[in-house]
């Protein structure tokens, strides 16, 4: 591990609170990812999944996702749903905040300039859901040469089985770009 930041995944209030994107278990992982980022606040970077204000804002399917949860736009929910959650949300500054409109925090390429130019080459990952947009930032990452580790009991989902296949997935097929550890596993090795 030479350079690293540990990416905390859309640890927010919409979706430790009961909303219709409440992930049950996301409360179970928030200490051992305030521990990460307590120890190491400067090197963190939080992401927050921001929905549009109304579901016609967004192209292709994504109008379609957001007519379905309507709800859930920023138009409809209140505007502290959007924060992290009260324990992260201190850290910021020095920690730091990137807001994303998809799953996916490397869309727009701004976080991967802001890394390259930092000369990081590795992502400990943490955060929610496992299946979606850990997934989604993991592959990416991937694909754009990064190292990763995943802290296995850092990350979280609303759906049991989904978590597990896509940590099995990620063991097994990218078990040369990325790496299970527990927190305690990672927080010895630094």
């Amino acid at each position: 591990m030479k350079i690293w930041r540990h990416l905390c995944i859309d640890m927010q209030c919409m979706f430790i609170e009961q909303t219709p994107w409440h992930v049950p278990w996301m409360s179970r992982t928030l200490d051992p990812i305030a521990e990460v980022a307590g120890r190491f606040p400067e090197r963190t970077i939080f992401t927050r999944f921001i929905p549009p204000s109304r579901s016609d804002l967004m192209p292709g399917k994504w109008r379609d996702y957001y007519k379905k949860w309507e709800m859930m736009t920023t138009g409809r929910l209140p505007a502290d749903s959007m924060l992290l959650v009260a324990p992260l949300r201190r850290l910021v500054p020095p920690g730091r905040i990137f807001d994303k409109l998809t799953y996916s925090p490397w869309t727009d390429g701004h976080l991967h300039r802001i890394l390259v130019r930092e000369n990081v080459d590795t992502l400990v990952i943490s955060g929610g859901e496992t299946d979606v947009c850990v997934l989604a930032a993991v592959l990416g990452a991937i694909e754009l040469g990064y190292g990763i580790i995943i802290l296995k009991d850092a990350v979280c989902s609303g759906d049991d089985d989904g978590h597990e296949a896509a940590l099995t997935l990620l063991e097994r097929r990218f078990s040369v770009q990325s790496n299970m550890m527990s927190v305690q596993e990672f927080l010895s090795a630094c």
